[in-house]
């Protein structure tokens, strides 16, 4: 096996890497992360600048790719694949690649749906705008598929990691259980016990993740306009990675990003304390994504580093002034299930 080669920079937690994902997974040992996520370039109707493939070949590609992390994935570790939709090219017609996906891997690879999840983003925009905004004979397609897999049947998960605030009926209800609640069976047959109104400090979150994706003023933006330089075009919301790596680790795991774009997982595994690795073919890209990690630099600065990274491909250049990425501090907007 050959070793991976010098990172393009390293964190307190981590190491990020210039390079093809898939070379670079074979340079990693077998049964060593405990959770890979990514968001690959999906499958759309243009060429967009950060490389995504046609409909038409993107499964084979995609699946090129998720043999060797199931080779490097614990027997614990998950999978969480983020695949946008799509429509066919000049049709009002959705395309199923992001199902052929799921169904390959699972069929083929022999890969377990621990469970589908929906990433909702209410700001996005509508589109595609000729069926949306032209003809107006579709609504805008503001949802992704999330497809969490495993190797095995129970894959490390903890969802009391992941709670989120009760509603206001619910703190109603666990104020004052006996006037607004009294045990009965709903009509479904189900038992709901007097448990219900125990405050377990936080409700279980559904599988659909509304999540904005409304980043527009963040210190890797405004890094990026210090260095002169566009921010990566496609980039995650932090609260995306942060709900499964809560989920599905723990502080000291490793968290593996084989797409990484501008390394919001590994800003957010580092915040959590989760060792984490990042693969970009873009230097240019990996390079800006070091600003995620940098506390009160100053313009100068800023601009070296990316010149650095990018024309020396610094290999051993330490990110070690404030390290520590800031989160939002509020929960996301997920979806809750109160009643479970």
């Amino acid at each position: 096996m050959k070793p991976l080669p010098p990172p393009l920079y390293t964190t307190a937690y981590g190491k990020a890497y210039v390079g093809h994902a898939l070379e670079l997974l074979g340079c990693l040992q077998s049964n060593s992360i405990d959770l890979v996520i990514t968001s690959p370039p999906f499958a759309l109707q243009r060429k967009k600048e950060y490389g995504n493939h046609d409909q038409d070949d993107y499964v084979d590609w995609l699946l090129g790719f998720t043999l060797e992390v199931k080779r490097v994935l614990k027997d614990t570790g998950s999978f969480v694949l983020d695949l946008g939709g799509a429509y066919r090219k000049e049709k009002p017609i959705r395309s199923l690649y992001n199902y052929r996906v799921l169904l390959r891997l699972c069929d083929e690879q022999d890969w377990n749906l621990a469970e589908e999840f929906f990433w909702f983003n209410p700001a996005k925009l509508p589109s595609p705008i000729e069926w949306v905004n032209k003809r107006k004979i579709r609504a805008k397609d503001a949802v992704n598929t999330v497809w969490w897999l495993s190797k095995s049947d129970f894959p490390k998960a903890d969802v009391s990691q992941v709670l989120v605030p009760y509603s206001d009926r619910m703190k109603l209800l666990l104020k004052n259980s006996d006037q607004f609640y009294s045990p009965k069976k709903r009509p479904s047959g189900h038992d709901i016990s007097a448990r219900f109104a125990e405050d377990r400090g936080g409700a279980i979150p559904s599988n659909l993740l509304q999540i904005p994706n409304t980043e527009s003023n963040s210190q890797y933006l405004q890094y990026c306009k210090l260095a002169q330089i566009q921010g990566h075009p496609a980039r995650f919301p932090q609260k995306l990675p942060e709900f499964f790596i809560r989920f599905l680790t723990n502080v000291g795991d490793t968290v593996l990003d084989i797409f990484a774009g501008s390394n919001t997982t590994g800003a957010v595994a580092e915040s959590l304390g989760r060792h984490w690795i990042a693969f970009e073919l873009e230097q240019k890209y990996l390079a800006a994504s070091a600003f995620r990690f940098l506390s009160n630099a100053d313009e100068a600065r800023i601009r070296n580093l990316y010149t650095e990274l990018c024309t020396q491909g610094a290999a051993y250049i330490t990110i070690s002034y404030g390290v520590q990425p800031r989160l939002l501090d509020e929960k996301a907007e997920y979806s809750t299930d109160e009643s479970a």
